[in-house]
């Protein structure tokens, strides 16, 4: 039998073993909005818990309009137009629009890659559409620290200074903050470094409440919401995609309620009940675009560890077409290479901020913890292979069947959408 993983813009089609006993864990099917225009037209005009974005305009100054990095899949091209256009024709000044690209600390994208993220010409010839460094510390207000972590919370000035504010994104689980979009994309979205590494450090990520499919009691989604209250008026755009990036759901309202709302669509497509563990998962890295350094990957390695049978492994394919990552990443795997995973994590528990982009090694440990973790890739040097602190293998077919024969367990989970779907195991009664 085969079967195909999301794999970069297209799909990796593996055999598998004659031996084996496939599980295929994907989402049930999402309904496809049929009029996307109508659909856009009427989340504007009904907003959640609050007036339609016409009437939110009406007077304002000045607005920014965040948007999702080259990382999420969000599918502007379909409501960011829409969005600028009611702001125009409600009298927001032209030259006072921004469109605020959310690359938190990832690097930010070139002229391409912002045709690419708008998806629209014409947004492009009519308003500001600009990167967010999160390291430039002249970009950036000071609003003081959350009250419970104390957190510093440093924010883009254009979203921070602007009239009306609203941030735009995905809703799909997320391996730290339970969910992404809503309150995410302001923080780490356009926080500054300051406020990312600090709630980036161990103590948010050892936290067992920092994990896929979570709110409540989830330390990062906390001081989110304590960023986003401390900043005050704020509004979101929220998408949901299936499974071929088709639209399946879209709202706007304020930036907690929407927020929620959407979560409470997704929630019931994306955690998939599994009622056994498996000695063999083979997944992908969701394709295109997260899949195009070996940094975002690490999601697809730690989203399925609670089916994963102690000692089991772990098989993920990615593409991983721009290599690494972020030099600052590269260097948190070579110390964890040099020290092994118990010395690493050593070094980072007392640290108030954590040093950039480590964070994803430390999640990289999560499933390490549990068992082995291989990675099919042509994206990497032999240099680099040496550095991912995981299992470099050639083929998934063989990288399968040499996990059948350790375990002697025929059967393997097949997740094609990677981190977009959360298998959560649940024993049959």
């Amino acid at each position: 039998m085969d079967v195909e993983l999301a794999y970069g813009r297209g799909r990796l089609t593996v055999p598998l073993p004659a031996t084996a006993d496939p599980w295929l864990i994907r989402k049930p099917a999402l309904p496809v909005v049929a009029d996307v225009p109508e659909a856009v037209r009427a989340a504007y005009a009904h907003p959640v818990g609050a007036p339609p974005l016409a009437a939110l305009a009406a007077g304002r100054r000045s607005a920014c309009v965040v948007i999702c990095d080259i990382t999420r899949p969000v599918p502007n091209h379909l409501f960011l137009r829409p969005l600028v256009e009611i702001l125009l024709a409600a009298g927001v000044p032209r030259r006072e629009i921004t469109v605020l690209v959310a690359n938190g600390l990832h690097r930010p994208g070139d002229q391409g890659e912002l045709a690419e993220l708008v998806g629209d010409p014409w947004v492009l010839e009519h308003v500001r559409v600009v990167n967010h460094v999160a390291r430039d510390r002249d970009s950036l207000v000071y609003l003081g620290e959350t009250p419970a972590r104390h957190v510093p919370i440093w924010i883009n000035r254009y979203l921070a200074e602007a009239d009306l504010r609203i941030v735009t994104g995905l809703v799909e689980p997320h391996f730290m903050a339970g969910w992404s979009g809503g309150r995410k994309v302001v923080a780490p979205g356009v926080a500054g470094e300051a406020t990312i590494r600090t709630f980036h450090s161990a103590r948010f990520m050892e936290d067992p409440a920092a994990v896929e499919g979570r709110l409540d009691g989830n330390p990062l989604h906390e001081e989110q919401l304590a960023i986003v209250d401390r900043l005050g008026e704020l509004y979101a755009v929220n998408t949901v995609v299936d499974e071929a990036r088709h639209l399946s759901f879209i709202n706007f309202g304020t930036i907690v309620a929407s927020h929620l709302a959407a979560v409470a669509f997704v929630r019931g497509y994306a955690l998939v009940e599994v009622p056994r563990r498996f000695h063999t998962i083979l997944t992908s890295a969701a394709g295109y675009p997260l899949d195009k350094t070996y940094y975002q990957t690490i999601k697809g390695m730690v989203t399925p560890r609670d089916i994963l049978a102690p000692g089991g492994t772990i098989i993920i394919a990615s593409e991983i077409s721009e290599g690494f990552g972020s030099p600052e990443f590269r260097a948190a795997q070579r110390r964890l290479v040099a020290l092994g995973p118990d010395r690493f994590l050593d070094s980072l528990v007392a640290k108030e901020q954590a040093a950039i982009d480590e964070w994803q090694t430390e999640m990289a440990l999560k499933p390490l913890r549990l068992g082995r973790v291989q990675l099919v890739t042509g994206g990497l040097t032999p240099e680099e292979a040496g550095e991912t602190g995981v299992e470099v293998v050639g083929s998934a077919t063989d990288a399968v069947a040499a996990s059948l024969a350790r375990s002697g367990d025929p059967a393997v989970a097949v997740i094609p959408e990677g981190p977009y779907v959360v298998p959560v195991h649940t024993p049959s009664h």
